[in-house]
């Protein structure tokens, strides 16, 4: 394809551009947030390195899912917050804004929208659990119903 033809296709087509433009932007977006945003740089962590946040600094279990879906099964001693109470509710996981927090849902993608709020509220240490509760079930780690 010459240049005098790609740009042909382009001029003919500028909706076909401009979803392209939008589709970049959104995974830019994306990838963005899920690096912690402004926040600073925070990817997922996986279930592994949950456990050692939980044994090594105390890290505070939030569980973002339905009521429904914690009351079937969730991490031991994870304090339910559904993922759109997360801002209204923050003060129910700690006072103290240092201390290690990691949030989950079923899958990963409402528990890294979860962690950005909270960053945004001024909590310093707060990580997703990368793949959700399913990695955690996955990696045979332990649950509970009580």
């Amino acid at each position: 394809m010459t240049f005098d033809q790609f740009t042909n296709f382009v001029v003919a087509h500028p909706l076909l551009w401009a979803g392209l433009a939008v589709s970049l932007a959104a995974l830019g977006v994306n990838e963005w947030v899920l690096a912690g945003g402004a926040g600073g740089n925070r990817r997922p962590v996986s279930a592994s390195e949950a456990v050692r946040l939980m044994n090594n600094h105390d890290a505070i279990v939030v569980d973002t899912r339905s009521e429904s879906d914690y009351r079937k099964n969730h991490i031991l001693n994870a304090i339910h917050i559904p993922a759109g109470q997360i801002e209204e509710r923050a003060g129910e996981i700690s006072k103290d804004k240092s201390r290690a927090i990691i949030c989950y849902c079923g899958t990963g993608n409402q528990a890294t929208q979860a962690a950005a709020k909270l960053r945004k509220l001024g909590y310093d240490d707060v990580h997703a659990l990368r793949g959700g509760i399913s990695s955690w079930e996955s990696e045979g780690l332990p649950l509970t119903a009580k």
